[in-house]
């Protein structure tokens, strides 16, 4: 290769990048698109760590880093993916605009399906701060039946995309809340919490569309996790403001449920329960229960809470919990196991 051609030191390439140096960023990208295997897997290692802690960084050169998504090597994808994570997170507008190949990323049942995870997870992030840039039924069916095929690790990125989805544009699954409802049983607490939530968030603005789901949210008031009892609670309370809330609802359960520990439960058992007798309750009036705003603003804390880990069983490098029979890196990272 001819070394006017050669890409840039990583050092020299996340340099251009953080200090805004565009057209060197975007020159050395380029570079990197034809660059031997181990360079673009240490070169994006790199740039995702980087994106991380100044994902604003990114958004210029966006469409640059589009065509390693579909690089040939699985390990360039995944972390390519997982930027695309970082700074959708952050900057959802900028990733709204390159969304149609993260997209495809999704749709493609041949991709590995941590790459499809982390497309669905950056989607979803670009639909709870900027839903117009990924307003299409497409990726709402992909999401919604995905729940039913995928990979456990998949179906929790597409539980939490769906919770984006609702807490962006709550009417947007209003007719496809039974079949969210349909899965409130699955063995993962974290896919549970992610569609109760998303459930509480319809019923935010449409109490009327969780009557067929009332069953499973009845159940959910059961749940050995204390985050879906309580959001179950919070959905039921929600319920109650329909004309029609599809059958008797557990008051004795909610009453029970006003005493528990920790308070979460007891604050959405108290909300159902003044609903039920047409009375507000203390978290209503804090606006923290039966709203939008209340559910945006703790449901990043109770995810992470959920999932913090024991030591045993995660990344040495990130500390990201491993699933059992997972692939030889980490799902977040990309490093080596």
């Amino acid at each position: 290769m001819d070394e006017a051609n050669d890409p840039p030191t990583i050092a020299r390439l996340t340099d251009h990048i953080e200090s805004g140096a565009h057209e060197a960023a975007v020159g050395g990208l380029k570079a990197y698109e034809s660059a031997a295997a181990d360079r673009r897997r240490e070169a994006l290692q790199a740039l995702s760590s980087l994106a991380d802690d100044h994902p604003a960084a990114f958004t210029p050169v966006l469409a640059e880093l589009v065509p390693f998504l579909t690089d040939d090597e699985r390990a360039v994808r995944l972390t390519t993916a997982k930027l695309f994570v970082a700074v959708a997170d952050a900057e959802p507008a900028a990733v709204g605009a390159v969304a149609e190949p993260l997209a495809e990323r999704l749709a493609d049942d041949e991709e590995f399906y941590y790459v499809r995870a982390r497309a669905a997870e950056a989607l979803g992030y670009v639909a709870r701060d900027e839903p117009d840039a990924v307003d299409t039924p497409e990726l709402l069916a992909e999401l919604r039946v995905g729940l039913d095929f995928d990979e456990p690790e998949v179906v929790e990125k597409l539980a939490k995309a769906l919770e984006c989805v609702a807490l962006g544009q709550p009417h947007r699954l209003g007719h496809h809340a039974p079949a969210v409802a349909s899965h409130l049983d699955d063995d993962s607490e974290l896919v549970r919490y992610h569609l109760c939530t998303a459930l509480v968030a319809v019923g935010c603005e449409r109490p009327a569309a969780l009557q067929d789901c009332r069953d499973a949210l009845v159940e959910c008031l059961e749940d050995e996790n204390s985050y879906v009892r309580g959001r179950a609670a919070e959905a039921i309370g929600l319920l109650v403001r329909a004309d029609k809330p599809g059958g008797s609802l557990p008051n004795e359960r909610l009453v029970a449920l006003q005493d528990e520990e920790p308070s979460f439960v007891a604050d959405r058992a108290q909300f159902a329960v003044a609903e039920l007798v047409d009375e507000t309750s203390d978290a209503r009036k804090c606006n923290e229960v039966g709203s939008l705003e209340g559910v945006r603003a703790e449901t990043e804390a109770i995810v992470e809470d959920i999932t913090t880990p024991d030591e045993e069983g995660t990344c040495s490098q990130c500390g990201h919990v491993l699933p059992e029979h997972g692939p030889p890196l980490c799902p977040r990272c990309g490093g080596p196991q």
